[in-house]
């Protein structure tokens, strides 16, 4: 999706890079935080349309990292990416205000389907509250 700002947001380098290359080849435009200090800190000048998020982060979780977000922005999309495969974990994750929650290992193609698909719904009921 062109023009569409992802903040890829993974204190592991090597699946960061990874989910970057693959949302660079759906024309995304992506930033890349390493930890959730970062995110925070980038979030409000990158403006991202959709912020893909590990809970396991130092210092600051994903889940915290959420929270805030929240406080701040409750449009943006957010994806939950991570390793915390525990059903009190996606629970919370949902609870918190994501939108999704994947689990690793990922497709990355399954990745861009679950964006598109929330786009598509965002989309459709945009169009319905216009008419």
């Amino acid at each position: 999706m062109e023009n569409v700002k992802v903040l890829i947001v993974e204190d592991e380098a090597s699946i960061r890079k990874f989910v970057k290359i693959n949302l660079e080849r759906s024309k995304f435009i992506v930033f890349e935080a390493e930890s959730g200090e970062e995110a925070l800190e980038s979030f409000s000048s990158i403006k991202p349309d959709v912020v893909v998020l590990d809970v396991m982060l130092p210092k600051i979780d994903g889940f915290e990292v959420l929270r805030r977000i929240r406080e701040i922005d409750n449009e943006v999309i957010v994806i939950m990416l991570t390793a915390k495969s525990q059903d009190m974990d996606k629970i919370m994750g949902l609870e918190i205000g994501a939108d999704d929650y994947m689990i690793k290992p990922f497709n990355p193609l399954e990745l861009i389907a679950r964006i598109n698909t929330i786009f598509r719904r965002i989309n459709k009921d945009e169009s319905k509250n216009k008419k």
